[in-house]
């Protein structure tokens, strides 16, 4: 069993993020709260405490398809935003990328960019082909 944090752990991590914040005027957006709990060596709980402290100071917020961002940092816009501004630059009947590179391109998580993609494809802007990976078949309408 892996040993407990010490009393207080989400505090310093929140005074950590803290300081990130108010020295870094170009800092929009946290980093996914995986990438804070392997920095801080810490479980998803008290990361998450350390977040809601954050918020609480109205110093940051959840927000759906990007993450924690910083209250009036600009922040990335949402997953699906960002997949149908890529659909309408490679055109119909191009490949689409695949997840991994979406992860990386996007910086969200496997499961948000998953949904986004899932979204896409009810939508009828992407068809997907078992072993051929995803291709543009048509453009998205100007709403979503």
């Amino acid at each position: 069993m892996p040993e407990r944090s010490p009393r207080g752990t989400y505090l310093r991590i929140a005074d950590a993020l803290r300081t990130k914040i108010k020295e870094g005027a170009e800092l929009t957006e946290l980093p996914s709260e995986a990438a804070l709990m392997q920095e801080h060596g810490v479980g998803r709980s008290t990361v998450r405490r350390a977040l809601d402290v954050l918020a609480t100071e109205k110093l940051i917020r959840s927000q759906p398809g990007v993450g924690w961002v910083v209250v009036g940092g600009e922040a990335k816009p949402p997953v699906v935003e960002q997949l149908v501004s890529m659909v309408r630059t490679l055109g119909v009947g191009a490949a689409f990328p695949p997840e991994k590179e979406l992860v990386e391109v996007t910086g969200a998580s496997r499961g948000t960019v998953r949904s986004a993609l899932a979204q896409l494809e009810g939508a009828g802007v992407l068809e997907v082909r078992h072993g051929k990976g995803r291709r543009v078949q048509a453009l998205p309408s100007n709403h979503s």
